[in-house]
């Protein structure tokens, strides 16, 4: 039994560490991408119309990259996944502006917009159901 008095099964513990895995798997990645183009990430972030677009992508490495390995490692898993949640959204509305955008191009930021919202809601379900007993938080 969990501190909470919850049961986990190994099938759940090991659903939320192969979750935990593949949503770390979609940002670390674009963390270090972000890191190692730091400028070019500036830049876009400019390009949107963003106030502060250095303190933005470095929120951004923040998030994708420091945040999306204590996701991976299951550190602080809830109030983690919260915060990437609301990055992730904002990144929906201010980045995949679908609504707006030109026709050739609205098919595609529509999935992308999409895709962030399910991305948000799989982080949702890790911070209410929480990362399982594989994850640092449960040792």
């Amino acid at each position: 039994m969990s501190s909470s008095g919850v049961t986990t099964t190994s099938l759940q513990d090991t659903l939320a560490l192969v979750g935990r895995i593949l949503i770390a798997y979609l940002f670390i990645p674009a963390g270090i991408g972000k890191l190692m183009g730091f400028a070019g990430t500036v830049g876009y972030i400019t390009s949107v119309g963003l106030p502060l677009p250095q303190v933005g992508a470095a929120i951004a490495v923040i998030v994708e990259l420091g945040l999306g390995i204590a996701l991976l490692l299951g550190y602080k898993t809830r109030i983690v996944a919260i915060v990437m949640a609301l990055f992730t959204i904002a990144a929906a509305v201010f980045f995949h502006k679908y609504w707006s955008a030109p026709d050739a191009m609205k098919m595609m930021q529509q999935i992308n917009f999409n895709k962030n919202i399910a991305i948000a809601g799989g982080l949702l379900a890790l911070a209410g159901f929480g990362p399982g007993r594989l994850s640092i938080d449960k040792r």
